[in-house]
């Protein structure tokens, strides 16, 4: 049988800040294809282990690999061309470009400025988002929600082998959640995607594998049963122990 490249590794990965250890010598495997939520407490470390893989913080000691490549020291803008896309809990758009141009400008650098194709990608990553008819709104002037959603479309649009969202439904309403939840499902065999979210439901009906992170290091892996039976996560997180 030959062995399957993983798609993400990281080995021994750890990031401090003074005396604070926000992350502690991860190990962490991600398979091509697969959606993975990341969960924990505030301060688990998610969102430092996150900005180490996208190259938004250097690692203090350990490694990165995506797609077999050492890119610990790559920075940000390099992952994205090899295959990275995110969206982080702060919103990145153009507010003052339409829906349509900020996401004609995710799409630029993959399609080197052809215009036709650009604007035939940008509208079908916002109809995967339920967005395609306000492609000509100003960005600025969408709720909060759809601004999370306009962000999601920018990153499918530069057709990722990894996406990764840090707090997708953080400001959706319900219906909007139950979009989101339908639109991993669609998008699920086109890219791997790694979820970092606190909605217990969205993480449960998404996810097929679960990494928990507390105090900076994994506490425990496994599919969302495995994890939600998990007494030490209970104890730490799901406050059912």
């Amino acid at each position: 049988m030959v062995a399957v490249t993983p798609l993400l590794t990281t080995r021994r990965l750890s990031k401090s800040f003074g005396g604070l250890r926000a992350v502690h010598l991860v190990d962490f495997t991600l398979p091509e294809g697969q959606i993975r939520a990341l969960i924990g407490p505030n301060g688990a470390g998610k969102t430092t282990f996150v900005g180490l893989l996208c190259g938004r913080l250097s690692a203090d000691d350990g490694e990165i690999r995506f797609l077999g490549e050492d890119v610990t020291r790559l920075p940000a803008h390099q992952r994205i061309r090899r295959g990275m896309a995110y969206t982080f809990q702060i919103t990145s758009i153009f507010a003052r470009l339409t829906l349509l141009e900020n996401v004609a400008l995710a799409l630029r650098r993959r399609l080197h400025g052809k215009s036709a194709q650009v604007r035939a990608e940008a509208m079908r990553a916002l109809e995967q988002v339920g967005l395609a008819g306000r492609a000509a709104q100003i960005a600025g002037d969408l709720s909060y929600g759809h601004q999370r959603l306009l962000e999601i479309a920018m990153g499918l649009a530069q057709a990722p082998r990894l996406l990764i969202l840090d707090e997708p439904t953080q400001g959706l309403a319900d219906s909007e959640i139950d979009d989101f939840k339908a639109l991993i499902g669609a998008v699920a065999g086109q890219t791997t995607i790694l979820l970092i979210e606190h909605n217990m439901d969205v993480v449960m009906q998404t996810a097929q594998f679960i990494t928990v992170m507390d105090g900076g290091q994994v506490l425990a892996e496994g599919t969302p049963e495995a994890v939600k039976a998990n007494a030490a996560v209970q104890a730490a997180y799901l406050g059912t122990a």
